[in-house]
């Protein structure tokens, strides 16, 4: 039985199937936070800090592929940093023209899937590899645990971050 009406309906023991159903109820919430929304509302910013909600998801398919892919698998990812201006960290997020809501969603899940498969086949307390986002000399790389509740604390910030934007574009709230 669900513990709660909008949280996950699992409820395991398993930690690694609890952050998969987290993860994958924060994209489904980002996603539809982000659905009927215009273009223009899309790439509109309603708060001082600039931010627009197709630039928030954007930052969000970047961020959890710099984490697991580029991070804890240290693969090789075209522009880990394609989400902020000049393709280096402290860049401002920055959506480029062409991209769309629907390409971004779907990347989000595309995402999710890969995820998915490392947290379920990779045991949580296996470290990062060196050689893609982590060097050696900068100590030891986090565990795949850290990684997966790093992202999911991305991931319910920056939901609740698209709850006001939604609101002050058209009243919508609510999970």
């Amino acid at each position: 039985m669900a513990l709660s009406d909008v949280e996950p309906r699992l409820d395991s023991a398993d930690p690694a199937r609890q952050l998969v159903a987290y993860l994958d109820h924060y994209r489904a919430t980002v996603a539809r936070k982000t659905d009927g929304l215009t273009d223009g509302e899309l790439r509109t910013s309603r708060l001082p800090s600039g931010w627009t909600p197709l630039g928030l998801l954007s930052h969000l398919v970047h961020m959890e592929q710099r984490w697991f892919v580029w991070g804890f698998l240290a693969e090789r990812v075209d522009e880990p940093w394609g989400d902020h201006a000049g393709g280096t960290d402290d860049g401002r997020w920055v959506v480029p023209d062409g991209v769309t809501a629907a390409d971004l969603v779907a990347r989000l899940h595309a995402g999710g899937e890969r995820t998915t498969a490392i947290l379920t086949s990779v045991p949580l307390e296996t470290r990062g590899a060196v050689g893609g986002r982590f060097d050696a000399d900068a100590g030891p790389p986090p565990t795949l645990a850290w990684i997966g509740f790093h992202v999911l604390q991305e991931y319910a910030r920056h939901a609740g971050h698209l709850d006001v934007a939604r609101e002050l574009v058209d009243g919508s709230t609510g999970e």
